[in-house]
């Protein structure tokens, strides 16, 4: 579980950079961005709302919720808002500087994606309404499901002053092949993964304490 925790932390600071970037945000961070401005919260608080009215869709759907939803949920958010609060990193000020910080923070969010899904404690809110709907929509491709969401999030978020530019594009397009380039790297099959449910981690925690 700590091991998760610490890895959605840094996860956090990837986001972090892909932000400072000042390019354009992922499209997931356009909306959470947007609703920061509309309604005057930090980003921590806008990703926590959407992380959990998703979590809330995932349980209407009857997904498998792991322990590690809940603390995607909180972690990345307000791990962006530490490094944000600490000031970091500055904001670049040029896309010549824009890019590659862009995709440094992108490959610091895949190598971390694998250490979180290594501990097989769940996928986050997000991954799981993807596969939840994959399952009821079998004729269409996950690819084209995942488009429409993360082009939903996007109009969203832009309506509410998100930031749409060209890092938009490279974290919609980017974000793949950069993650299976880093799973590849230490060779991991995110497929052959045993995700615990909560129950199962729950009784797991309650074991070792009586242990």
């Amino acid at each position: 579980m700590l091991l998760a925790a610490f890895s959605l932390f840094v996860n956090g600071f990837g986001i972090y950079l892909t932000i400072q970037a000042n390019i354009g945000t992922s499209p997931w961070d356009v909306l959470h961005i947007g609703m920061s401005k509309s309604l005057g919260i930090l980003y921590g608080t806008a990703s926590i709302i959407v992380s959990l009215t998703i979590l809330g869709i995932d349980i209407f759907l009857k997904e498998p919720i792991g322990i590690a939803m809940f603390i995607d949920s909180i972690v990345v958010g307000k791990s962006v808002d530490f490094f944000n609060h600490i000031h970091a990193v500055p904001k670049c000020d040029s896309i010549v500087y824009g890019i590659p910080v862009m995709i440094v923070g992108l490959f610091i969010m895949a190598y971390t994606q694998y250490t979180y899904m290594s501990a097989a404690l769940g996928c986050g809110p997000r991954d799981t309404l993807l596969v939840g709907l994959a399952k009821r929509m079998k004729k269409v491709p996950i690819g084209a499901i995942s488009i429409g969401l993360l082009s939903l999030a996007t109009f969203i978020g832009w309506l509410l002053g998100g930031p749409v530019g060209i890092g938009t594009l490279i974290c919609a397009f980017g974000m793949g092949p950069i993650m299976q380039f880093a799973f590849s790297t230490v060779k991991f099959d995110a497929t052959h993964v045993h995700h615990q449910r909560l129950d199962e981690s729950v009784k797991t925690l309650i074991t070792k304490n009586v242990a």
